[in-house]
């Protein structure tokens, strides 16, 4: 684990035991939800340009893959 000199936690760190705390603490249906959540709020705040271009941008990156 990284610890600079102050015995403080990283960042690094911090996350990752608030990501272990929180998965003990919640299940699956709590990560549905919040999967939930986000995806209306990016919805709400990108139009329908925006999944388009990330759609083109994965069918461009399966058919680099497809044809390697």
């Amino acid at each position: 684990m990284a610890n600079n000199n102050d015995n403080k936690m990283s960042r690094e760190e911090a996350g990752r035991k608030g990501g272990e705390a929180t998965a003990k603490n919640h299940d699956k249906e709590f990560y549905q939800e919040i999967g939930r959540k986000g995806g209306e709020a990016t919805s709400e705040s990108h139009g329908k340009e925006f999944y388009e271009e990330i759609g083109r941008k994965g069918g461009e990156s399966r058919d680099n893959q497809n044809n390697k």
